[in-house]
Order: C-alpha cells, then sequence, then structure tokens
C-alpha cells in the first residue's frame, strides 16, 4: 500500500479566494502555508492560511483523485462542499494538530 494524504482548500481572511491543495502532511503543509515558507506562490501572495476543508485517505492516488474533482468544480461547489463539513467557514487547523 502507498502513504495517503490529504486534499484541502484554504481561504483568507474575508473567504475571497479559495485555494485547494494535497499533501502527504498536513501539519508540516500547513505551517509552510502559514510561514510563508514558499512566498513567490499563490498562497502566500493573497493570504491564504485559513484551513476550511480537509479530507483524509489512506491513498495517495485517491488524495490525488478526490482534488482533481475539486479543482474541476465551479467556486459554488466547492463553497458547498466547505458547508458541507464547515457551515460557519471555521478555521480547522487545531482539529489537524495546528495552532
Amino acid at each position: 500500500m502507498k502513504k495517503g494524504g490529504a486534499v484541502y482548500i484554504l481561504t483568507n481572511h474575508g473567504n475571497s479566494t479559495i485555494y485547494t491543495g494535497v499533501t502527504s502532511n498536513i501539519v508540516k503543509r500547513l505551517y509552510e502555508h502559514r510561514t510563508g515558507t514558499f512566498r513567490q506562490i499563490f498562497t502566500s501572495r493573497y493570504a491564504l492560511n485559513k484551513l476550511v476543508y480537509y479530507e483524509v485517505f489512506l491513498r495517495i492516488e485517491d488524495v490525488i483523485a478526490k482534488e482533481k474533482q475539486i479543482k474541476a468544480g465551479s467556486r459554488l461547489k466547492k463553497e458547498n462542499l466547505i458547508l458541507s463539513i464547515n457551515p460557519d467557514w471555521q478555521d480547522l487547523s487545531k482539529e489537524v494538530g495546528v495552532e
């Protein structure tokens, strides 16, 4: 069995911009987003560091398939996905162990 991971959605303070990503280590990746480790990337430019959705999978292939499905959808579909688990668009970082 191959290593799993997570698909996640980040937004900014005003929830105006959405970013979908995948990672094999969500704690490390959120830390990188929050500290601006990679300053020239989209998430840094738009201050996207609020975790509003994540889903963990046992197989990386499933993670990538879910990411493609999310990215292929409209903004409304992404919002509905977020609302299905996080109706108040709260930061879910604590759930994954990030303060």
